[in-house]
C-alpha cells in the first residue's frame, strides 16, 4: 500500500507533457505522419491520447487526433499551440490505430483515410452519457450448432479456454450458421474476452441481430452499421470505445470496432463484394480482420456456404484450419441437382425447359426460380434477324419496363413505339435476355396454383410467409432469396449461362457463391435444376464448394493473381503513366498495360509476387506522396481491386 501512495505522488508531482503528436484529418499522402504541437496549459486536463483535436495548420484550423504526449520535439522552431480539444473521449485506441497503419501500408493509402472509415463522426450527446460498467458474460449456450461439423465442438471448447484457434467452415445448409457462430461468441465471451462479427449488409444483420441476441441474452452485444442514425451508431460505438460491451456485430465498417482484449473475429460470406469498401484506400474487410487477428493474437472465423479463393489460401497455408463435414455428409444435406442444357428432341436450347415445368408441377412445397437479371424486357433485338435493337437518337440499346410500357432507350430515355430493324425491315421485338418481372409473368400464367411472388432491384424481401393453403413461386435476382418457413421443396437456377458469361476475373467463383446461396435455402431432402452446361456445374452437382475453390486457386497461382499474387492499379492520364512506366519498383514487378478507362484516363497494373506486395505497396505510395507534394493533381490507386 506504501508504494503505491509513493507512485502516485511520484506521478503526481511529475510536470504534465507539454508536446502533443497530432495525426491530422488530409488525404495527402506527403502529410501522412505526425505534427507536433505544444499544449497548452488550459488544455493540458483534457490532452490525452485518442481525443479528438483542432489544431491551425497551413493557415488553416484542421482536425486531427492526439496520438501521444511527450515533453520533447525534435522540431527546431517554436511549436504551435493546439487550437482546442473538440472532445476529452479517447475514441482512437491504440490498437485501432496500429491497425489504420498496417491496412495504409497494405492497400497504398494514407492513415487518416482509413481512420475515416474506422472512426464514425462524433455526436456530443452520446458522450455526455455516464461510463458504465462492462457487461457480464452470457451463460454456456452449448455448441449443438457445431455437432455436424468434425472437429467443430472442440473449435469452440478452444475459444471458452482461452485460446484463439484459426478456421475456415464450410456451411451446410440448415444448420444455422448464425446460431454457430453465437455460439463460438459466447465461449469467447465467457473467457474474458471480445469478439466482432462482420456481415455483408444491414439485412444479415437484422436477422444475426435476433440469434445473436437470443444466445448471448440481452444488451450484451451492440450493432455498428452505416445505415443506422448517426447518433445511435456513435452511441454504440463509444460503448465498445469505453469497454462497456466486448462483442459487436455489424457490415464491413464494425471490423475497426475498439474491442478490448479482442479474442475472436468472425466474418460471413467473405466472398460478398459488399466487403470491398468504394472508398480510399478501398481495403476488404476480410483483410483488415484477419490483419487485426494477427496482431493482436484473435482466433478466426470465416464461415459461409460457398469458398472464397482466399479463404482457401489461408487454408492450403495452414494458417487456418478447415472445418467442416465430410464428402457423405455434403452430398447429404444438400439438394439433389439435375442440371439441364435446355435442348428439346434435339433442337436448338430453350430458356424454359420441359425438365423445369416438370419439377415444379411435381413439386409439393415452395419453389424458388434464381433469375440472373432484374427488370421485365432488359434487352431487344430483331424477332427475324436478331440484330439487336437501337435507338435512333444514340445507338444506345432499347428495353422494355413492363407489358404496357413503351420500348425506350436505356441511355436517353427516348420512346420508340414504331420501331423497325434498320438491317431487315422487320417490326417485331424479341428479348434475348429476361428479366425476373417477365420471368414472373410466364410462370403465373403457367402455374396458377400457386402465389407467385418476384424479388430483385428495389423491392427485395426478406421472408415469404405464405397461407397454409398457399404453394409460393418466388422469382428472385442473386442474392435477393427470400426465406420460407421450412425452406423451399424446389430450387430452379435459370440462365446460368449468362451467370457465367460476364467478363469478370472473379466470374466463376462469385457465381458459384449465388447459386450455392440459393440451395442452400432448400427444405430437407429438396430438390434442385439447373439450366445450363453440365460440364461447368459439376461442383453443384457434387455439392463441392472446396474443391472449386482449390481449382480457382490454382489457376490463380498460373496467372499470378491475388491471393497468389498482389496487384496495383493507378488510374491516370496518359502522360502520367508514360512516366511511372520508366520508375524502378520491386524486382520482380510486371507492368500490365496501359489500357483506356474513359476519355481522359488509362489504368496501369502493377502485378508483383505476394512477398513483394508490401514493398510494392510502400513505392506506390511514394510515388503519389511526390504527387501530392508537387501539388498536380492526385490519380486513383486500388490494391488487390476484386474487378479490374
Amino acid at each position: 500500500m506504501d508504494e503505491q501512495l509513493a507512485m502516485l505522488q511520484v506521478e503526481a508531482a511529475r510536470p504534465p507533457a507539454s508536446v502533443a503528436r497530432v495525426l491530422i484529418d488530409s488525404p495527402l499522402p506527403h502529410l501522412d505522419r505526425l505534427f507536433d504541437y505544444r499544449v497548452p496549459d488550459e488544455l493540458a486536463a483534457d490532452a490525452r491520447p485518442g481525443c479528438r483535436v483542432k489544431v491551425r495548420f497551413a493557415g488553416k484550423l484542421t482536425d486531427g487526433f492526439l496520438v501521444e504526449l511527450s515533453d520533447s520535439t525534435e522540431h527546431q522552431g517554436t511549436l504551435a499551440a493546439l487550437h482546442k480539444i473538440v472532445s476529452p473521449e479517447p475514441v482512437l485506441r491504440p490498437e485501432v490505430l496500429r491497425l489504420a497503419r498496417a491496412v495504409a501500408e497494405r492497400y497504398a493509402g494514407t492513415v487518416t483515410d482509413v481512420l475515416r472509415l474506422a472512426i464514425p463522426p462524433r455526436h456530443a450527446r452520446a458522450e455526455a452519457h455516464p461510463v458504465g460498467d462492462p457487461v457480464s458474460p452470457p451463460d454456456d449456450p452449448g455448441s449443438a450448432a457445431w455437432y455436424p461439423y468434425v472437429d467443430g465442438p472442440a473449435f469452440v471448447e478452444e475459444l471458452a479456454a482461452g485460446r484463439s484457434p484459426r478456421t475456415v467452415l464450410a456451411v451446410l445448409p440448415r444448420h444455422e450458421p448464425e446460431r454457430a457462430v453465437a455460439e463460438a461468441v459466447a465461449a469467447t465471451a465467457r473467457s474474458g474476452r471480445g469478439a466482432i462479427i462482420c456481415v455483408p449488409d444491414a439485412r444479415d444483420v437484422e436477422r444475426w441481430d435476433a440469434v445473436v441476441t437470443e444466445v448471448l441474452g440481452q444488451d450484451r452485444h451492440v450493432v455498428l452499421t452505416a445505415a443506422q442514425k448517426p447518433a445511435a451508431r456513435y452511441r454504440s460505438f463509444v460503448r465498445v470505445a469505453r469497454g462497456e460491451v466486448s462483442i459487436v456485430l455489424g457490415t464491413r465498417a464494425a471490423a475497426y470496432a475498439p474491442v478490448r482484449d479482442l479474442g475472436l473475429v468472425a466474418m460471413w460470406d467473405d466472398g460478398d463484394d459488399l466487403f470491398a469498401e468504394p472508398r480510399a484506400p478501398y481495403p476488404h474487410a476480410r483483410e483488415v480482420l484477419l490483419t487485426r487477428a494477427a496482431q493482436q493474437g484473435a482466433g478466426v472465423l470465416l464461415a459461409s456456404y460457398a469458398r472464397s479463393v482466399e479463404a482457401q489460401s489461408v487454408v492450403e497455408s495452414r494458417w487456418c484450419a478447415d472445418l467442416g463435414g465430410d464428402q457423405a455428409a455434403r452430398r447429404r444435406e444438400w439438394p439433389q441437382l439435375t442440371v439441364t442444357d435446355g435442348t428439346e428432341t434435339g433442337a436448338a436450347p430453350v430458356r424454359l425447359p420441359r425438365q423445369v415445368f416438370t419439377a415444379i408441377r411435381g413439386s409439393g412445397g415452395h419453389v424458388l426460380v434464381q433469375v440472373p437479371r432484374r427488370g421485365y424486357r432488359s434487352s431487344l433485338a430483331c424477332q427475324r434477324c436478331r440484330t439487336p435493337a437501337r435507338c435512333r437518337q444514340c445507338e444506345g440499346p432499347l428495353a422494355q419496363t413492363s407489358a404496357r410500357a413503351p420500348v425506350v432507350c436505356r441511355w436517353c430515355g427516348t420512346q420508340d413505339p414504331h420501331w423497325r430493324c434498320h438491317e431487315c425491315g422487320g417490326d417485331r421485338l424479341r428479348a434475348p435476355v429476361v428479366g425476373q418481372l417477365r420471368t414472373a409473368e410466364e410462370f403465373a400464367q403457367a402455374f396458377t396454383s400457386h402465389r407467385v411472388v418476384t424479388s430483385g432491384g428495389s423491392s427485395v424481401l426478406d421472408t415469404v410467409d405464405p397461407g397454409p393453403e398457399e404453394r409460393a413461386l418466388v422469382l428472385a435476382t442473386p442474392g435477393a432469396e427470400p426465406m420460407v418457413p421450412g425452406g423451399y421443396s424446389l430450387v430452379v437456377l435459370l440462365d446460368t449461362w449468362l451467370m457465367l458469361g460476364r467478363d469478370e476475373v472473379r466470374v466463376v467463383e462469385e457465381a458459384h457463391r449465388r447459386w450455392f446461396n440459393a440451395l442452400a435455402l432448400a427444405a430437407h431432402h429438396g430438390e434442385a435444376v439447373a439450366v445450363g452446361d453440365p460440364a461447368s456445374l459439376q461442383a453443384l452437382v457434387r455439392a463441392d464448394p472446396v474443391g472449386l475453390a482449390v481449382r480457382q486457386l490454382a489457376e490463380r497461382a498460373e496467372t499470378h493473381l491475388p491471393p497468389i499474387g498482389r496487384l496495383a492499379t493507378i488510374d491516370a492520364p496518359a502522360e502520367v503513366l508514360a512516366e511511372l512506366a520508366h520508375r524502378s519498383w520491386t524486382p520482380h514487378t510486371e507492368l500490365l498495360g496501359p489500357v483506356p478507362v474513359d476519355a481522359d484516363r488509362e489504368r496501369l497494373i502493377l502485378r508483383a509476387p505476394r512477398r513483394e506486395g508490401l514493398a510494392l505497396a510502400r513505392l506506390v505510395k511514394q510515388a503519389s506522396a511526390e504527387r501530392s507534394a508537387a501539388k498536380l493533381p492526385a490519380w486513383r490507386v486500388q490494391v488487390d481491386p476484386i474487378d479490374f
